[in-house]
């Protein structure tokens, strides 16, 4: 019991970590914050979210495989693979924000100009999508660890 109360609280967390960056990234990507220091903390955040998705992802194995149900029961519940198929889409997500920041800071670099609103508007609803989807995962977890629409 003692295991799975661990694997529990790590999992947990691992989504509190991965909203947190989230939702600096989605702060820091206003028109009326945007500076040169800004787009570097976004690249920064950006990677932090990336590291705990990974993060949650690493728990939520260790939780299939230590777990008190066992990986039989685990990889034969549709609801996992709906949580796996939705954190690979967030990570998808991240990364194309990752790209937008990545963008700025190299025409920085270069002497050029901070992005503009519509460029910073679509990098930050790229990070709320993926916010967005987190509140699935999340709820597809709480379904599942009470057996809820499973086999």
């Amino acid at each position: 019991m003692i295991v799975e109360s661990v694997l529990e609280f790590a999992h947990i967390m691992a989504f509190i970590m991965l909203a947190t960056f989230m939702t600096t990234e989605t702060a820091l990507c206003r028109p009326d914050w945007v500076n040169p220091k800004v787009v570097d903390r976004l690249v920064r955040m950006n990677a932090l979210s990336l590291v705990s998705a990974v993060i949650v992802l690493a728990t939520g194995l260790a939780r299939t495989i230590w777990g008190m149900k066992g990986l039989a029961w685990y990889w034969s519940q549709p609801l996992l693979h709906g949580k796996f198929a939705l954190l690979v889409g967030m990570a998808v997500l991240l990364f194309m924000a990752r790209r937008h920041y990545l963008v700025w800071q190299a025409r920085l670099a270069q002497g050029g100009a901070l992005p503009d609103t519509a460029e910073l508007k679509r990098a930050r609803m790229l990070v709320m999508w993926s916010a967005h989807l987190m509140i699935v995962v999340v709820a597809l977890g709480a379904l599942m660890a009470r057996s809820v629409l499973t086999r």
